[in-house]
């Protein structure tokens, strides 16, 4: 079983359903429950201050699926940390699951860039290639 569950939030209905999965899978075993919401920022900032920016802007965009996420886990009796990062998904989620030393990743299937997926190549298929560590992937 594991000991340190990362849950990737997108706010997406497949997301929260792999966030159901995260939760009961940390109930049975006590492990810790973690969500990463990752904000990709279109442009280049030209200072840091601009990074701090687009930071607490993504900060408010994940908000509901945040408050939702610790919801849910608070109904299961399941403490759950939530981060919101910027950078680019992928390797955020790599470099962070490398970081804290997690020892399994739920994502869902389909997140909120579904048609872009289908066309351009999966992040969930990138992450079951390239992440460190084991990951249930929930359809």
């Amino acid at each position: 079983m594991p000991n340190k569950i990362l849950h990737g939030l997108d706010g997406s209905e497949g997301s929260f359903k792999a966030l159901l999965a995260a939760i009961e899978m940390a109930r049975l075993s006590g492990a810790e429950l973690h969500t990463i919401s990752v904000e990709e920022i279109p442009r280049l900032a030209e200072t840091i201050g601009e990074v701090v920016e687009e930071k607490e802007v993504s900060n408010h965009r994940f908000r509901a699926a945040v408050f939702k996420a610790r919801e849910m886990a608070a109904q299961a009796g399941v403490e759950i940390r939530c981060h919101i990062v910027v950078g680019h998904e992928i390797k955020s989620i790599i470099e962070f699951v490398k970081a804290h030393g997690f020892d399994l990743l739920v994502i869902g299937f389909m997140g909120h860039s579904a048609l872009y997926d289908r066309v351009m190549g999966s992040t969930c298929q990138s992450l079951v290639r390239l992440v460190p560590c084991s990951v249930l992937v929930v359809k």
